[in-house]
């Protein structure tokens, strides 16, 4: 069997990393990871071995979305911090028999110069952005490579764009981070109707996207709440506390309470309640009508669950105007935003209203349940891709030998 080395360049990379690592794994494989934006804690979580040390930055690998991202990533160091793990990776790349890339033109122009085979997981990349993918010099130039032995995409209309356009097969297979989500059976109790709520995992951007969400929940009728026509499901991450979650809301007029059974907590303000599930992410998806999100990877992977998403857009430094629609164009014709300013009282009235509306054609509209299914399907892919992407490069090391 082989050694491979995982290069990705941010947190949805590298989760999808350590789980395409996992699979090579199962295949016999040594493996380790390089990550080239953050500290790479998915590949830790995997078990797999990280080279050298890591750092995080406040921007979460996303300073490219503004000007303001970018003066941030050089005051902190983050350009010296890459070119430091660029150079590390020039160094080692000789001890592996393949380098696989889980991400976009850096780490592919990286892997090209190391001289090492090479295969491409192009996560970050989709033609349904603009209908054709103009892929940033010297993306294209480097995947054209013979070096390059295999080239994955996120979804079957980029794999048929980049097919035409690189002169050589491009695979879609199916996205590793969908297969945990798609595995998992945990669901919640029967509800009539469910809302998911998804602040995304980054902080601090994930307080300031929580107000805005509990802005939203506060116009949802009190009686559907109060009577138990509607549920509401908050997936938090392990990494805000109740003290530090307590001190955020109070001030909006919320409360931290323990639910009847003692067994979990809950939002509160007078009639509006939200159940707080932590660890409970899939089944939160799994059990939703309807997921109000504020996240990247989280919308994905619902969608890739056959749920409608609607968008409630922030400040940023992610979830921005700009990076919501992008997000649509990417996911599809499931994915609803209203149009309106960040944050207002009026974007946050229309964003309850739509959500109402959804919530009942979730169970009624016959034809938005199929186009659910159907964009699922094309633009996220079933379960096991993770374990055939593997599967095709464990073929490609065996060809070399």
């Amino acid at each position: 069997m082989g050694r491979l080395l995982l290069l990705s360049n941010g947190h949805g990379e590298d989760l999808s990393g350590a789980l395409l690592g996992q699979a090579l794994q199962s295949e016999g494989h040594a493996v380790d990871a390089l990550p080239l934006v953050g500290k790479g804690q998915p590949y830790r979580d995997a078990g797999i071995a990280l080279i050298g040390g890591t750092q995080e930055f406040s921007t979460g690998g996303l300073g490219y979305t503004s000007l303001r991202g970018r003066l941030t990533e050089l005051l902190q160091g983050q350009v010296v911090y890459l070119l430091r793990r660029l150079l590390r990776l020039l160094r080692i790349a000789h001890r592996y028999d393949q380098v696989v890339v889980i991400g976009d033109v850096i780490p592919v122009m990286a892997a090209w110069l190391c001289r090492r085979p090479v295969a491409t997981y192009l996560v970050a990349y989709s033609s349904h952005y603009e209908g054709r993918l103009r892929l940033p010099w010297p993306c294209a130039e480097c995947l054209r490579s013979p070096r390059v032995q295999a080239v994955f995409s996120r979804d079957q209309l980029s794999a048929d764009d980049l097919s035409e356009q690189l002169r050589k097969p491009v695979t879609f297979l199916g996205n590793p981070f969908m297969d945990p989500i798609l595995r998992d059976d945990r669901r919640l109790p029967e509800a009539r109707r469910r809302l998911g709520l998804l602040p995304g995992s980054r902080r601090p951007e994930l307080e300031q996207n929580l107000v805005l969400l509990l802005g939203v929940v506060e116009h949802l009728p009190a009686a559907l709440l109060s009577s138990g026509e509607l549920q509401l499901e908050l997936a938090l991450v392990s990494s805000l506390s109740d003290a530090s979650l307590s001190e955020l809301v109070a001030p909006i007029g919320w409360s931290l309470k323990t639910a009847d059974s003692g067994t979990s907590t809950l939002l509160r303000r007078d009639a509006h309640q939200v159940r707080i599930r932590r660890g409970g992410f899939g089944a939160v998806l799994h059990s939703s009508d309807l997921l109000l999100c504020m996240a990247g990877t989280a919308a994905e992977q619902a969608v890739g669950l056959a749920r409608p998403v609607l968008q409630l857009v922030g400040e940023g430094p992610q979830f921005t105007a700009g990076f919501a629609e992008a997000q649509r164009r990417l996911l599809g014709p499931t994915v609803f935003c209203v149009d309106g300013e960040a944050g207002t009282a009026t974007t946050l009235q229309r964003t309850a209203a739509l959500a109402l509306e959804l919530l009942e054609r979730s169970h009624l509209d016959q034809q938005l349940q199929r186009l659910c299914q159907d964009v699922a399907l094309n633009r996220l892919g079933e379960a096991g891709g993770g374990a055939r992407m593997a599967a095709s490069i464990s073929q490609l090391l065996r060809a070399s030998e």
